[in-house]
Formats: structure tokens, sequence, C-alpha cells
């Protein structure tokens, strides 16, 4: 604001006060959202290690032919299917570990599992 205000006529730049009014506006909006964004992310459980990912579901985002990407818990993981192909969209849940690549199966409707 103190460059808008202050800076801006300094240089010569003249901004008429409905101009003012409406970029005070903006960077309120953006403030806001920013400030509700940035407390939902840090509002989120973190993800201890990849021990804890065993038994949570998630989403295929690139077809798993057995290797792909899945996204759990908002974050993007390569991961093999157990068995056939899955496609994209389709939920899935981790059975285990090898290495940094999550071993990922169809999700059944109605098995327990953590998001």
């Amino acid at each position: 604001m103190a460059i808008v205000l202050w800076g801006l006529p300094q240089l010569g730049i003249r901004i008429p006060l409905a101009g003012l009014i409406a970029l005070v506006a903006a960077l309120a909006a953006y403030a806001v959202i920013t400030y509700r964004l940035g407390s939902k992310a840090l509002g989120r459980k973190p993800v201890v290690g990849l021990s804890d990912m065993v038994g949570s579901k998630g989403k295929v985002v690139s077809p798993l032919d057995p290797e792909g990407l899945v996204r759990i818990k908002g974050e993007l993981w390569d991961s093999r299917s157990v068995g056939r192909r899955i496609n994209t969209g389709e939920e899935v849940i981790v059975v285990g570990q090898d290495g940094l690549k999550l071993i990922v199966r169809k999700d059944k409707p109605g098995s327990k599992g953590t998001e």
C-alpha cells in the first residue's frame, strides 16, 4: 500500500480514487484467500513415513500397467499395481512398499482405510 499511495505519485503516476479502491479490494481478497489456503495446508496431518502409508486410500492419476502415479493425501507417489491394470480415476489402497514405490491394489467398495 505504501508503494501505491506514496511511491507511484512520486513517479508521476496518478491513480483515480475508484482505481485505488479496486486495488485495495483486490489486495484484501488476495490476503484472505492466501490466508485460508495456507491455514488449510498447515492443518493437514503430515505423513510420517512410507510405512504409515499402508492402508491409505488414493486415486490413480496415470494408469498403473503395472507402474504409474497415484495421488494419496494430496501427494503424488510412484506406484505399482498388484496384478492387473488399474485405470486413471479408480480408487486404490496401499498394501505395501518397495523402496520409495508404493504397492497398491484396486480398492473394493466398503473396505476400510485412511484417506
